[in-house]
């Protein structure tokens, strides 16, 4: 066999198995940019009929792991409630809670699911900032099963109750005796 011979036979395998091979397919792009949440999923949850209720498998509903968009570093403040003293608060006055049933230091979170519907996580796209009244060295992150961050205080995870709709709104102190808000020593508010 001559050289041209050689490689004329490889130049017609190479068309022969280009021609055969899946057709390439485009790989997802992942992406770190805020979505609106909002327009995906209801404010309130829905209320399950016997029939709703029947026809839901379980398995296939999907709940979102943080309801309130990230849009940047979260703020953490201190502002003066009038019935429980210096609380915590993010950047926009909404209190800020602690779940006693999460181990402090952990670097876990328990609140999953329809926990997280009720009590959304702080969440913050890099590190919280420590704002009026904060001590910043007490503020670290937690990185959550999905790959999000969630801001801590002292090692407790921090949480919103979806109950509260304005700054100074403080419905979730003390809710099931395990949801309190938080003082500025990264503590337990128990009252």
């Amino acid at each position: 066999m001559n050289y041209k011979t050689i490689l004329g036979a490889l130049f017609v395998m190479a068309l022969i198995v280009t021609a055969c091979a899946p057709a390439p397919t485009q790989a997802p792009v992942l992406t770190t940019e805020p979505t609106d949440v909002s327009t995906t999923e209801p404010t309130e949850p829905p209320v399950a009929t016997d029939t709703e209720a029947a026809a839901t498998d379980p398995a296939t509903v999907e709940t979102a792991t943080v309801s309130v968009p990230v849009t940047g570093e979260a703020t953490v403040n201190v502002s003066e409630s009038a019935d429980f003293g210096p609380i915590l608060v993010d950047g926009e006055g909404l209190s800020l809670y602690l779940f006693t049933n999460d181990t402090k230091d952990s670097g876990e979170s328990t609140c999953t699911g329809e926990c997280l519907v009720e009590w959304p996580a702080l969440a913050t796209d890099g590190t919280p900032v420590a704002g009026a009244g904060v001590d910043g060295t007490l503020l670290s992150t937690i990185t959550r099963d999905d790959g999000s961050l969630q801001v801590a205080y002292n090692g407790w995870p921090l949480y919103y109750f979806h109950e509260d709709a304005a700054a100074g709104d403080t419905n979730g102190q003390g809710l099931g005796g395990v949801w309190f808000l938080v003082s500025p020593e990264g503590e337990a508010i128990e009252q």
